[in-house]
């Protein structure tokens, strides 16, 4: 499938020279002389190298099918993290190179969107934040309270976040998954 340079858009996967490119931001420009361009910001979907690169306007690219699909984490079997399909319940198994970081926030059972390129999973992206439960943390001295002091907490998954000295262990949290910051404590 083709399309302009004009009609580029956020999100957008395009196939440039037999990789895939998601595009990140892109701006329509016009300068003084000559004709428009297009300024993009590129992400390469399976390295996550960023680069710009500018477009002359109304020139064709092909924009690759990306498959989107709502799946459930189900577990991980020591080689590969295992996605269930919640529409056809297919299984798959996904690499953990491909997974990346968001292995971090994943419990079982937990829904993830999982994109798909040519039946080969491309990456899996989570909610923007997640509530994962406070396995361990030092408890916080009397006199911290009031201070803006962090310290380390281990998570549910074993992932080790900072977060404020009045939490202990047991507590529930919100969690960034782009970012792994401490949002807030989750009340019930």
């Amino acid at each position: 499938m083709a399309t302009t340079t004009n009609d580029l858009k956020n999100g957008m996967v395009l196939n440039l020279d037999g990789q895939l490119w998601s595009v990140v931001w892109f701006q329509h420009h016009k300068p003084g002389k000559g004709g428009a361009v297009v300024r993009t910001k590129l992400k390469n979907v399976l390295s996550g190298k960023v680069v710009d690169k500018t477009f002359n306007a109304d020139v064709k690219v092909e924009v690759a099918s990306v498959d989107k699909r709502d799946m459930t984490y189900l577990y991980n079997d020591g080689a590969a993290f295992v996605f269930m399909d919640k529409s056809t319940y297919d299984q798959l198994q996904i690499q953990p190179d491909v997974v990346g970081d968001v292995s971090n926030f994943l419990l079982e059972n937990q829904d993830a969107i999982v994109a798909v390129h040519n039946d080969i999973p491309l990456y899996v992206e989570l909610p923007a934040s997640v509530e994962l439960t406070v396995e361990y943390t030092e408890p916080g001295l009397q006199g911290d309270r009031s201070t803006g002091g962090t310290k380390p907490a281990k998570l549910e998954t074993g992932y080790t976040i900072q977060v404020p000295l009045f939490l202990t262990t047991g507590e529930k949290v919100k969690v960034d998954t782009r970012t792994g910051d401490y949002l807030g404590r989750v009340t019930s």
